[in-house]
């Protein structure tokens, strides 16, 4: 306060300034996340110094931005200079009070009750109770239960928790339709000739939300000209109890392929397919960041049939069709898969590793090894991108000849039919592509593929690729476009190879 002055020429105003303290500490209360070397890279030039209130307004600016930048409900309440120079903030940081899930009816947009279980949900989240809420925390974990696939809406709205100071966060979510039939139809690169070449229907029905857990249950009848496979799978993205994410999947499978790949091209123009049924159990989880892996138990029993149906053991060049010599294979197949995966779009990066091994578990059935690699590189060079791949496999010991590396065709060395290169205990097929825009969603591309067997076709039982004078090993170039569409890519590609013939491939999506 002034002091007023009588003096014989008026009032005169006497201000008395004492100057600010010296700032000798700080005290910071309720900054639970807030790293101390921020707060103390902030204040470490004026320590010593006249308390600047200006500089120590900035300062509350900087920590009211560093909360903000990280999305988190944080910012500086009060401030005060205590004696001997001591300055206390009091910042206030929203806690999580409490979660709660709100399911809203999908038309009217009003409070329902929910199939799936609240639990369910918690479980995807990483906001968890007594953490200081972040709207990017919360943001991702909205993609989080929206990837779940069994949501059509998901949002997240913060509360004040009463006078605590904390939040309540309540998730409304719109669930989708959990389960429904569906039709359609597709191509199959394993049949070359008819009138219906290639072409399959299929018909499904689908349940995504199985007790309300996010259980998958999914049957399929899949039939073509030759093709056709009946398939149940169970799927269980996170078992529960688990905190690694582990994925279980069950399935049972009854199919029936065309065996043109290895033992195609009879002289009699007749055709024998490949039956396989087929129960496992397979067990996912990611394990370090882009990196997942699989193991699993397959049991299979294999057949060939002629055109009428019935069980055959040797092909028209007599080679046989099975290991054991029955009509029939039997094999328990312990798998092990491990794959990395870049941003997952085709010019990223890719490695994956399979193995198999045969479990003889009675003498007759079979006892093999077989390992197979995968690995792809894509690189940008100005608007185009070169994607390079390589693949390759080995096997060793008793295995259906059915079973062989087929090389050749669509995705494998194009220019050639499906299998034409040859079928070996071992291959390697390596491709180099470039593409480029066009226009709109369409691209060009220019590529050049080889493949073969390393001298193993010899090897398979029967030597089916011998018997069909299959050469070995080839290669082939083209050019083709490319068309983005919600099925993934369609390409459409002419395709020359090394003994002068030509050939068009069409494929849905990208290759193996």
């Amino acid at each position: 306060m002034p002091v007023a002055v009588d003096t014989r020429d008026g009032i005169r105003l006497v201000f008395q300034v004492e100057p600010n303290q010296e700032f000798q500490g700080l005290v910071c209360e309720g900054a639970n996340v807030l790293p101390s070397k921020f707060l103390e890279d902030a204040f470490r030039d004026g320590h010593g110094k006249v308390v600047n209130i200006r500089r120590l307004d900035d300062v509350i600016t900087s920590i009211n931005g560093w909360y903000m930048e990280r999305g988190l409900f944080g910012l500086v309440s009060d401030v005060e200079i205590l004696s001997g120079g001591i300055i206390r903030l009091q910042v206030s940081e929203a806690e999580v009070n409490n979660i709660s899930i709100h399911s809203l009816d999908r038309r009217t947009g009003e409070p329902t009750v929910g199939k799936t279980k609240p639990e369910t949900i918690l479980r995807q989240l990483t906001t968890k109770k007594g953490q200081v809420y972040s709207l990017l925390q919360g943001k991702r974990d909205v993609e989080t239960v929206l990837t779940m696939g069994i949501m059509e809406d998901v949002s997240i709205i913060p509360q004040p928790a009463g006078d605590t100071g904390k939040v309540d966060l309540i998730m409304n979510v719109v669930e989708r339709v959990s389960g429904g039939f569906s039709a359609g139809g597709g191509i199959s690169s394993g049949i070359t000739s008819g009138p219906l070449s290639g072409l399959i229907g299929s018909f499904a029905y689908s349940h995504r939300n199985v007790f309300g857990r996010n259980q998958k249950l999914n049957i399929s009848l899949e039939r073509g000209q030759i093709d056709s496979i009946f398939r149940i799978n169970y799927t269980d993205p996170w078992i529960e109890g688990d905190d690694k994410r582990t994925s279980r999947s069950i399935m049972i499978q009854n199919s029936r392929t065309p065996g043109t790949l290895v033992h195609g091209n009879q002289p009699d123009q007749s055709s024998l397919t490949i039956g396989r049924v087929t129960a496992g159990i397979e067990f996912s989880r990611p394990f370090r960041p882009k990196w997942s892996g699989t193991a699993g138990l397959i049991f299979q029993h294999t057949g060939a049939r002629d055109e009428k149906g019935n069980p055959i053991i040797k092909d028209f060049f007599s080679s046989p069709l099975t290991a054991s010599g029955n009509t029939h294979d039997n094999m328990l197949l312990a798998k092990f898969e491990s794959v990395y995966t870049g941003s997952g779009d085709r010019g990223s990066s890719m490695f994956a590793f399979n193995m198999e091994q045969g479990i003889p578990v009675f003498p007759e059935w079979l006892f093999f090894n077989r390992v197979n690699v995968r690995a792809r590189k894509g690189i940008e060079i100005g608007r185009a991108r070169l994607l390079l791949s390589l693949s390759g496999g080995s096997v060793v010991g008793n295995f259906s000849p059915h079973e062989a590396f087929a090389i050749g065709g669509t995705n494998s060395v194009r220019g050639y039919e499906e299998g034409a290169v040859g079928s070996g205990r071992s291959y390697v097929v390596s491709s180099g592509e470039i593409s480029f825009p066009l226009f709109g969603p369409v691209e060009g591309a220019i590529f050049s593929d080889y493949g073969t067997d390393l001298g193993s076709g010899p090897t398979v039982p029967g030597d089916p690729a011998g018997a069909r004078l299959k050469p070995g090993s080839g290669y082939g170039y083209g050019l083709g476009i490319r068309v983005d569409s919600p099925l993934g890519p369609l390409r459409l590609e002419y395709a020359f190879n090394d003994r002068m013939a030509t050939r068009f491939h069409f494929g849905v999506g990208h290759r193996n």
